[in-house]
This record gives structure tokens, C-alpha cells and sequence, in this order.
């Protein structure tokens, strides 16, 4: 038996004992965030998948797995095709699946590890859910790694914009206008922004895994270990957030008795709701009324953000020089060029992390749509093709998400690879040269960025943008462009991602990223400002398939990167960087 197989047979022993016939695993922890510490990853513990996105139902005789259209090749590169059936998360949900195959039957599930909203969905299946205490699978994970414990860090107010006393007065604000006597604030993300700190209990997002109760007067309870609380950081907090172990949350929620509190279904443990509930609390839904404030970068977080992107676009300027000089003539891989590129940015001012693992994909590992390298499928970087280099830095002061596809030389791309590639040029600059009308929403402009693959009969499978935060998750809702994502308005101050891509499963991908500040253009039209800076490899674009004012946004951009990073470059790299930026 495979170490996979003893891992999926052990957990079937577990659900024999807790009297289900069956347990939902999504990729999330408790925290429900996009990345999860190694001790909250019982996805891929117990599949060996490492997406950031996917759910397993198993059952006695029966396990499936469903990722989205990011993961498709990845989850059947690291699953056993024996052991899992393989399902795609929106073409074929898993409430579908359960209908077809778990109708009747007993299913168990963490209420921790599962939103409300999410539960609904499965309540329709026609399967009897089932919440577990423990968790099965964690009773079978024996080697499972001790839970992140790092020390809670102040964000200054040079970087945060705002004092967390304002902050927290405006979200009371909202609860008092709800008539509503406390929120959960159950994403790490949001307790962060509210409260002005971060952490290091996850390797790019630097957070301070925890739970909040906010009350309608403004005053905080901090749901993690005291110890983690030095003299500066609790001096920071004041008098009005007080910290309490974990182990006090349920006795917190319970004294809430008789009073409405706002839980957002989305976001939020069913666990929470279900306690409340049980304590005889009014459980009202409604949004976290942390999500969207933080959204909307102050003048200080804008300006933190450009200067971080000033900074990068140095460094990711060093690392293009590099890898025009070594690549033609190989010896570089996936793993290398990724660790020169991390190299470079930890050259730069209050650089603190990478802010996701680089995806470095070199010919058909580019077409893995969030492929990363490991020591078992790092390959060689060869002369004549594709490289797809999608990575970021965690800033004090700002987060990046940058994507660069490179070829590797000598000479110009093939035709064919210069069609794909230029199509994908040509929606994202139609998506950052955009002015639109105030109340537009992300969903409404994911197709402009698409239409010049659409009108070849091409697409991609993933969305168009998603929402950054500031020295915060590289993905930040609640606004993106994607067809998937809420209505939600554009605003002032939000940054999102400009990314459209195509892939060619088995020979290349192709992706072309910036970030995008959104910003008043008239009294009722927004548009974008670019603040990514780095400039896009002119031997992968087909210039006669530009039009005037296409080539145009090009020139300028380029002529932008060049009066901008140049100064901040010496020698070789800026005699370089001025070559790559000359007018198309």
C-alpha cells in the first residue's frame, strides 16, 4: 500500500468511528483564508495536492477530488489517478457529485473548516450532514506540525494611514446604524487592517492568525495566545482590545445571550453561528464591515504601494538583465532563476517576504496555470521557449503581483507563439487604457480582456483580476474581475490585478500581469493607474497586430518604466532597461 493509500485508509477507519459514511475536506482551515499554515493542510496531507483551492469528499468506497480550471494539470500531476477521481469545482460542483453518489447517506464535516454559505450549498444535495468534533482526519494525521505561534507585530501608522482607534470607531459605527451589539470578525486579514498589526504565522501573508469580537462601543476582544503579546505591541492596542486565549472564545460568544451579531456567512465558521444560536444570541448576516474598507487604500497606503512598486520594478529590472544574458545560452532552472529573482528583491528597502511562491514555469510548465517548482519537477531553462515568471513581494509598505512571460532566445518567438501572446497583450492593456462609469463592477469588465483571444476562438480559464492588499494576501476580496465574483462597485483606492493569459497544455502558457489602482478620472467616470513597472518582452509581441492606439499605451508605458526605474539603476542594467523600453 502507498504512503497516500494508508493515509486515505486510516482516515476511513476514523469515519467508521465517528459513525459517518463519509467527510468533506475542503483546502481551508479554520481561518478559511487562500493560504494555510503547514499544520492546517490536511487537503494535501491527505491527497498530496498543493493548490491553494479545492475540496475532497471521501466516502467508504469512493474519494473525489474538484479543483478549479487554475489546477487542472497540477491536480493530476500530484494526486494517484487510482486513489482519486478527479472533478472540476464549477463544471461539475460537489453538491452534484454527493447527489449522484451520497444521497441518504451520512456525511460529516468541520463546522470550523466551512463557512455558512458554503454549507448551504451542500444541504440541497440530498446527503445528512453531519458536524464532527474532532475531526476524523486529524485524529488519523499523527505526524501533524505544531500550530504557527510567532509574535504579534505592530503596523505603523507611516505604512497603515490610519490610527485602529478610527478604525475600529468607524465599524462601530456600522453595527450601532444595524442596531447590532457585536461582529465576528473571524478573517485574520480584517482583525490586521482593523487593529493595525501584523504576524508571521504564514510564509508570504503576514498575518497573526486570530478572531476578533468587535462590540457596537468600539471595544475589541483579541482571540489568540497572550503570549504572543510583547510590551510594544500592547501598548499599541490600548486599553480598549483586550487579548484572550482561544479556549475563552466560546464563553465570549456565549454571553452574548439575547443581543444581534453579525456574523457574515461567507467568511465566518459555521461553528460560530452555531454556538451563538445555542447560546440564544440573534445570529444577523451580514458583510464583515472591515472587507470592503480595507479594500479602499488611503492616500498613505497608495503612496506606500507606488514606492513599493518602485522598488520592485528595480529589482525585477536586475533580474530581467540577468536572465536576458543567461538564458540564451541555458544552465539556468526553474528553481534558480526564481531564486536570483528573490535575491534581487531582498536587496530592496523594507522588503520582507516573497508575497506567493514564484511561479516559475519554464515550456510546458508554463500551461500549469499556478505551477511551482520543486526540487522533483524543476527542469532546465532551454533556448527557444517560453518562460512564465509570476511572483510578488510583501513590502512594509505594499504588496506586488507581477507576471512576465519571457522567451528565451536567441531571436524572435515563433509566429504562433507571437499571435498568442500578443492577443493576451492586447486585452490587458484594453483592461488598464479603460476609463468606465462610476457603479461598475468587476464582473462587468472581465471580458474586455478577453475579446481578443475570443475573437480567435481562444480563452483562459481563471479570472481576469483579483484585489491586493497592502502588506497584506496578495488576493484580497471582495472585488475582482471574473466572472464568478460578486457585484461589487469599483472604488477609489482599490488595486487589483490586470492578467489575462492562454495556455497550451503540454508546450507553454502565457500571462502578462499588472497592477491596477483605481482612480477618479471625471466627476462620473474611474480609470486605472498602472503601478506595476517593468517592461514586456518585445520578442514575444507581433507589432503589426496592434492597433494605433494599442501601440501606442505601449510606447507610453514603456517610456513611463524607463523615466521612472532608470534612475533608480546603474551601469549595464540601466543601458539595458532603456534598450527594452525603446518605442515599439
Amino acid at each position: 500500500m502507498t504512503h497516500a493509500a494508508d493515509r486515505l485508509a486510516a482516515l476511513r477507519t476514523r469515519l467508521v468511528e465517528a459513525g459517518v459514511e463519509g467527510l468533506l475536506i475542503p483546502r481551508s482551515d479554520e481561518y478559511l483564508g487562500e493560504y494555510v499554515p503547514a499544520s492546517g493542510d490536511r487537503l494535501a496531507w491527505l491527497t498530496g495536492f498543493t493548490g491553494s483551492a479545492g475540496i475532497a469528499i471521501v466516502l467508504a468506497d469512493a474519494a473525489v477530488i474538484f479543483t478549479d480550471g487554475r489546477y487542472t494539470t497540477q491536480v493530476a500531476a500530484e494526486t494517484d489517478p487510482v486513489l482519486w477521481e478527479r472533478q472540476h469545482l464549477t463544471e461539475a460542483p460537489p453538491q452534484d457529485w454527493l447527489r449522484a453518489h451520497a444521497t441518504g447517506l451520512r456525511i460529516g464535516y468541520d463546522p470550523w473548516l466551512h463557512p455558512e454559505a458554503a454549507l448551504t450549498r451542500f444541504r440541497g444535495s440530498g446527503a445528512v450532514l453531519v458536524p464532527l468534533s474532532p475531526n476524523p482526519l486529524d485524529l488519523a494525521w499523527v505526524d501533524r506540525p505544531a500550530s504557527p505561534a510567532a509574535a504579534v507585530e505592530v503596523h505603523p501608522i507611516r505604512f497603515a494611514g490610519r490610527e485602529a482607534a478610527a478604525k475600529r470607531e468607524e465599524a462601530a459605527r456600522v453595527l450601532r446604524a444595524a442596531g447590532q451589539a457585536a461582529v465576528v470578525l473571524a478573517d485574520p486579514h480584517s482583525v490586521a487592517w482593523l487593529l493595525n498589526i501584523r504576524g508571521r504565522d504564514l510564509p508570504h501573508t503576514p498575518l497573526a492568525l486570530g478572531f476578533a469580537l468587535l462590540r457596537d462601543d468600539a471595544s475589541v476582544t483579541l482571540f489568540l495566545d497572550p503570549a504572543r503579546i510583547g510590551a510594544e505591541t500592547a501598548a499599541h492596542l490600548g486599553n480598549a482590545v483586550s487579548v484572550a486565549p482561544r479556549s475563552e472564545l466560546g464563553a465570549a460568544l456565549d454571553a452574548l445571550a439575547g443581543q444581534s451579531v453579525r456574523v457574515d456567512a461567507d467568511t465566518t465558521p459555521a461553528w460560530f453561528a452555531a454556538r451563538l444560536r445555542a447560546a440564544g444570541a440573534q445570529v444577523v448576516a451580514g458583510e464583515d464591515p472591515c472587507r470592503l474598507p480595507r479594500a479602499i487604500k488611503n492616500t498613505v497606503e497608495q503612496a506606500g504601494s507606488r514606492s513599493a512598486h518602485h522598488r520592485d520594478a528595480a529589482a525585477l529590472a536586475r533580474f530581467l538583465h540577468w536572465f536576458a544574458g543567461a538564458a540564451p545560452g541555458g544552465g539556468q532552472t526553474e528553481m534558480s532563476a526564481a531564486a536570483r529573482l528573490l535575491e534581487e528583491r531582498g536587496k530592496e528597502a523594507l522588503f520582507v517576504a516573497e508575497s506567493f511562491p514564484a511561479i516559475a514555469g519554464a515550456g510546458e510548465h508554463g500551461a500549469v496555470i499556478h505551477y511551482r517548482a520543486t526540487p522533483e519537477t524543476n527542469r532546465a531553462i532551454h533556448p527557444g521557449e517560453v518562460f512564465l515568471l509570476d511572483s510578488g513581494g510583501q513590502y512594509r509598505d505594499g504588496t506586488t503581483d507581477v507576471t512576465r512571460t519571457l522567451w528565451t532566445g536567441p531571436g524572435p518567438a515563433p509566429a504562433g507563439v507571437r499571435d498568442h501572446a500578443t492577443r493576451v497583450l492586447r486585452g490587458h492593456v484594453a483592461l488598464a487604457s479603460l476609463n468606465f462609469p462610476k457603479g461598475v463592477a468587476g464582473p462587468h469588465l472581465d471580458a474586455i480582456a478577453r475579446r481578443p483571444l475570443w475573437d480567435a476562438g481562444l480563452d483562459y480559464d481563471h479570472g481576469t483580476g483579483h484585489g491586493v492588499g497592502s502588506f497584506l494576501s496578495v488576493h484580497e476580496g471582495p472585488a475582482a474581475f471574473s466572472r464568478a465574483a460578486r457585484i461589487v462597485p469599483l472604488e477609489p483606492g482599490m488595486i487589483l490585478s490586470d492578467e489575462p493569459g492562454f495556455y497550451v497544455p503540454g508546450h507553454y502558457g502565457i500571462r502578462i500581469e499588472n497592477l491596477l489602482l483605481v482612480a477618479p478620472a471625471t466627476p462620473r467616470f474611474l480609470a486605472f493607474e498602472t503601478l506595476t513597472l517593468a517592461p514586456y518582452d518585445r520578442a514575444l509581441i507581433e507589432v503589426g497586430m496592434l492597433t494605433e492606439a494599442e501601440r501606442a499605451w505601449v510606447d507610453a508605458y514603456h517610456a513611463r518604466v524607463a523615466a521612472e526605474v532608470a534612475p533608480l539603476l546603474e551601469g549595464a542594467v540601466r543601458d539595458w532597461l532603456l534598450e527594452a523600453c525603446r518605442p515599439l
